[in-house]
């Protein structure tokens, strides 16, 4: 084990370190909390961008309806009109149906009156034909009775047979008349049956037409209520672009606002991390002048065990279990389905062997000690600790925590492990336990010698 420089003892510089180590404590956390702040502030951006896209859709679409809206008022007057025009028409027709179902149902009443006149024609033209008959019986006999009155009745005779014709004559107008009269009354009482037909059909007519009244009422009541409700809408648009174009300018002047205020925070967390340095170059020169705190047992242990972990790598070099050109390969092939991401290399058989017996102890050198291994100058951890190795279940989250061994740690802290070449470095960090979890943690690292060629560091961790 290295032993500590033999420095008299010096309370103020034994204060300083711990104020220093106390200092990089509050710096990180500071640091820490920036990230968050740095992350919601992208975030915001993102969703005032979001935001500013969604209210320019909004004045698109807004003047896309507007643009409906006016063709919709304008679509529903021209309607409005057509329906009044309609109603207009609709009526005149009601009320010319009215009037022909009046005449129809005169025509009616007139034919029936007609078939009335056409029966006493016909018994008056019986009566006729009948005394027709009589005349032309009385005429036989007086032709009968002039015969036996000889010279003397030949006059009478004459008259006789002239009233004969007469009635002959008579008898065959009537019959005639008769035969007229048949076909008319026959005509008659079909043009009244017919108009009796036309008058039902007529009074239909009417009565639907008297509810296509209603119904076109009714339509053009609603029509105009859509006119209304489209004036409207018309309105109500005019104002959204209105509240629309106010709004813009008002989103763009806080976009700028907070783009000023995350530029704001980067530089703080640059100045930041610019102070994590310090603090850890305080720690170190403290360390170095011969400041104690309690971290100098755990600096003199990965300084040995980083030894330690370089003599072994030497040692299979030697036994050709492995090859220099494998030891410090940097290909990193990933493993399909894992989740966060782990990835492999050609040492990683021989590393599985021969760091566990180095790393493993020092869990139990300390309480406070979460996890030793060791990363290359690339953050990359082939072998961790056997509580950090299990195998990676469906959730993320926890395979975060517990599947820790195969992955690229290039954080600040990972990569600054890796590529240190001084005796070592302490860093203090938020280390990330998943879920939106982190715990503050202290990181001693050593770097790994390999023939004197650096292979990267062993990382010790642990708690406050």
């Amino acid at each position: 084990m290295t032993a500590q420089p033999d420095f008299p003892e010096m309370p103020h510089l034994n204060g300083l370190a711990r104020s220093a180590s106390t200092l990089g404590y509050e710096i990180v956390d500071l640091a820490g909390f920036l990230d968050m702040i740095e992350r919601q502030a992208q975030d915001q951006r993102i969703a005032l961008k979001a935001l500013c896209d969604s209210a320019g859709d909004v004045e698109l679409a807004n003047g896309a309806v507007d643009a409906v809206a006016t063709d919709l008022v304008q679509s529903v007057a021209r309607t409005y009109e057509d329906v009044g025009h309609s109603v207009e028409l609709m009526r005149e027709l009601g009320s010319r149906s009215r009037q022909v179902a009046a005449w129809v149902q005169h025509l009616s009443d007139r034919s029936e009156a007609v078939g009335k006149t056409l029966a006493a024609v016909t018994t008056n033209n019986s009566q006729i034909a009948a005394i027709a008959m009589q005349v032309n019986t009385l005429a036989i006999n007086a032709k009968i009775e002039a015969a036996r009155a000889g010279d003397a009745g030949r006059g009478f005779a004459v008259v006789a047979e002239a009233i004969n014709e007469l009635s002959q004559k008579t008898k065959g107008a009537a019959a005639e008349i008769s035969s007229n009269i048949e076909t008319l009354t026959q005509w008659i009482a079909a043009l009244g049956t017919e108009a009796d037909d036309v008058a039902e059909q007529a009074m239909g007519v009417i009565s639907q037409s008297a509810e296509t009244d209603r119904a076109l009422g009714r339509m053009e009541q609603s029509v105009n209520e859509t006119k209304g409700e489209a004036a409207r809408i018309a309105a109500h648009s005019v104002q959204v672009k209105e509240a629309a174009t106010a709004f813009a300018p008002n989103m763009q002047e806080i976009e700028r606002s907070i783009a000023q205020t995350a530029a704001g925070i980067i530089e703080a967390h640059e100045r930041i991390e610019s102070m994590v340095d310090t603090s850890e170059e305080i720690v170190q020169s403290t360390a170095a002048l011969g400041g104690m705190t309690d971290d100098a047992p755990l600096i003199d242990d990965v300084r040995r065990r980083a030894v330690s972990v370089g003599a072994a790598f030497e040692h299979a070099l030697a036994q050709e279990e492995l090859t220099e050109t494998s030891l410090f390969d940097r290909t990193y092939v990933a493993v399909p389905d894992t989740r966060p991401l782990q990835v492999v290399t050609s040492y990683n058989a021989v590393l599985d062997r021969i760091l566990p017996p180095i790393q493993e102890p020092a869990l139990s050198l300390d309480a406070r000690v979460v996890f030793c291994a060791a990363v290359d100058i690339n953050g990359y951890l082939p072998t961790h600790n056997t509580k950090f190795s299990r195998p990676q279940s469906d959730d993320e989250v926890w395979n975060t925590a517990h599947c820790r061994n195969r992955r690229i740690f290039d954080d600040r802290v990972g990569l600054k492990a890796g590529r240190n070449t001084a005796p070592f470095l302490l860093q203090v960090y938020r280390r990330n336990m998943g879920g939106g979890t982190f715990k503050m943690m202290k990181d001693l690292s050593a770097p790994i010698f390999v023939h004197g060629r650096h292979w990267g560091g062993l990382r010790l961790a642990y708690t406050f």
